[in-house]
């Protein structure tokens, strides 16, 4: 079987104004690189979606509010960070339709594993507060839908973006269905993700990593991923692929190169192998730096590859 990457060309209509990190070259790079290896993929749209598995995860006041927040023209700030514009609306559904669509197409066999390549990004985003770039929080969504739709019991979301996921940290601490696992420069923004917060029933692994931290190092640190994970035996991954602990990335500290994105990836393949049968989704989060972003995420796309 082979890999389904999930795309639309929405993500370009998500405007955030001239100078912001968070713009449509970022997909635009990582499309025009793996058109290079279209025939070991199935490309595929997100699909229309429900909007209670939106109400599921967030407030229904909060999704009103973002549905009527969207400008006729301009921009409009949802936070300090968070900007949108007319073309927001039609993009960020389609982020949260493609981890949707990307499940669905997981669980009926028509690609082993899918990699999400959308914007804009969502792990900052709480059940009822836009920041950071995130409106929605996509990987949420995914896994709210999994539990819902499908029943399942033991998801695994594997946050290795630069910045801690506060929002998906929020949404599902209390949740024990839900294992949050997340590695993150510390002290940074958003200022959560210390290691003493640990979900209300042991469900939320912070690894905080100080900056300047390097692939060896981190990857000593990835251990203790990999030992909850095995303890925690999960029936599905959704990884929230940030790219940004790069060591070229413009808005972090860390040092990790490229092929790390590759071991990171092909680790955790191999540690939940026997629980998951590879059923695995991954959702493009951070990464600011074009060319690190093109290298890492191939690299993290071949691994998912080896493992159909």
């Amino acid at each position: 079987m082979k890999t389904g990457i999930i795309t639309t060309e929405t993500y370009a209509s998500h405007d955030t104004g001239p100078g912001h990190p968070e713009r449509s070259d970022r997909v635009t790079v990582i499309i025009n690189n793996l058109k290079k290896f279209k025939k070991k993929f199935i490309w595929k749209k997100p699909v229309n979606f429900e909007r209670n598995f939106l109400n599921i995860t967030h407030s229904k006041k909060y999704v009103d509010l973002i549905e009527n927040s969207f400008p006729k023209k301009g921009f409009s700030n949802l936070d300090g960070d968070t900007i949108i514009s007319p073309g927001s609306k039609e993009a960020t559904s389609d982020a949260v339709g493609s981890i949707i669509s990307a499940i669905d197409g997981v669980l009926k066999n028509e690609f082993k594993n899918a990699f999400c390549a959308v914007r804009p990004p969502g792990h900052h985003s709480e059940r009822q507060k836009a920041m950071g770039f995130c409106i929605y929080n996509n990987v949420a969504v995914g896994a709210n839908y999994l539990i819902t739709k499908y029943n399942y019991k033991k998801i695994a979301i594997i946050d290795f973006d630069v910045h801690h996921g506060n929002g998906t940290q929020d949404i599902f601490y209390d949740n024990k269905k839900v294992l949050y696992i997340s590695t993150h420069q510390y002290p940074y923004y958003p200022g959560s993700g210390s290691d003493k917060e640990k979900g209300k029933y042991n469900n939320v692994l912070n690894i905080p990593l100080p900056a300047g931290t390097t692939s060896t190092e981190y990857l000593d640190a990835y251990e203790h991923v990999l030992k909850k994970l095995k303890e925690f035996k999960p029936q599905f991954i959704l990884f929230s692929a940030g790219f940004d602990a790069h060591k070229d990335d413009p808005l972090a500290q860390l040092q990790l190169t490229s092929k790390d994105f590759y071991e990171i990836t092909k680790r955790t393949l191999i540690s939940v192998k026997n629980d998951c049968n590879g059923k695995v989704v991954s959702i493009l989060e951070g990464g600011y730096d074009l060319n690190a972003l093109k290298e890492s995420t191939e690299q993290h796309i071949n691994a998912l590859l080896e493992f159909n």
